[in-house]
């Protein structure tokens, strides 16, 4: 399966995010959108869990690459302007879907070993997994 098109444009702005520390915004803004999605909910949760414990240091294992390229994709499937633009009715969500599942099956290896690693951690941990960061407030100067 090839990468999707426009993909690397995403990539760039997913450097950006990690750097900035803007992962756990990101989270919360892809949990409001796919609330509504029943299809993919399995595997944006999977990623959105990946790409917590991996910003809070608790899992180290991931490639940095397969971290940039889960990044890119939430970013991807957040733009509601991408190769198909959101507010299409019946068709918005396809690139999107189509992206996730691109890097589902590229990265199913390191996606696999997170599985693993989530499932052998204590129950707290877990669940701390399972509440993904609020929205971030501006500080007040």
């Amino acid at each position: 399966m090839k990468k999707p098109a426009g993909f690397d444009r995403y990539l760039a702005l997913a450097e950006r995010f990690l750097a900035r520390g803007r992962v756990p915004a990101l989270l919360f803004a892809v949990a409001r959108k796919s609330a509504r999605l029943k299809l993919v909910k399995a595997d944006l949760r999977l990623l959105q869990e990946l790409a917590l414990a991996t910003v809070r240091g608790q899992y180290r294992q991931l490639n940095p690459r397969a971290l940039l390229a889960v990044v890119a994709a939430l970013l991807y499937f957040l733009s509601p302007l991408d190769m198909i633009p959101d507010w299409l009715p019946g068709v918005g969500l396809l690139d999107d879907l189509a992206v996730l599942a691109w890097v589902v099956r590229h990265w199913q290896v390191e996606l696999d070993a997170f599985k693993v690693w989530r499932d052998a951690q204590s129950r707290e941990i877990r669940q701390s997994l399972a509440l993904l960061p609020g929205p971030e407030r501006p500080s007040r100067g």
